[in-house]
């Protein structure tokens, strides 16, 4: 199979990790088998983000389904991606809701579900679910 040139870390040995979400780049490649409906599952047991109020982080469990269309997210762009929330401050609603905005815009998917499963915080644990085209 021939390299895809728009895959710029996959097989390389970057290190260095996005400053933010802005900065990184969610990197795609073509969906082998765009005439199925079939769903790619991402599990991320270890995403952390920024709490803006208190600066300590949030821990999560982020789970991420879709069924492409033509182009499905490449796994070591998106790892970047995520890890970049590392160092922004933002709510968890905010956090997933970009999450699967990002995702929807780099990959153009038939159907996707970004779910976020953060830790506790003074007893209370907190999930937010967030969707785009047709459930079910």
């Amino acid at each position: 199979m021939p390299e895809d040139p728009a895959l710029t870390l996959l097989g390389r040995s970057e290190s260095r990790l996005p400053a933010s979400p802005d900065e990184a780049r969610l990197e795609t490649f073509p969906n082998r088998n765009p005439e199925r409906d079939y769903w790619i599952t991402l599990d991320c047991p270890e995403f952390t983000s920024l709490c803006p109020v208190t600066g300590q982080p949030d821990f999560a469990v982020l789970q991420i389904r879709y069924v492409p269309d033509q182009r499905c997210v490449e796994t070591k762009s998106l790892k970047f991606y995520l890890a970049s929330f590392r160092s922004r401050p933002s709510f968890n609603e905010e956090v997933v809701n970009r999450i699967l905005t990002d995702l929807v815009a780099a990959t153009d998917p038939r159907r996707m579900i970004v779910t976020g499963r953060f830790g506790s915080r003074g007893g209370i644990s907190l999930s937010v679910e967030a969707s785009h085209g047709p459930v079910g």
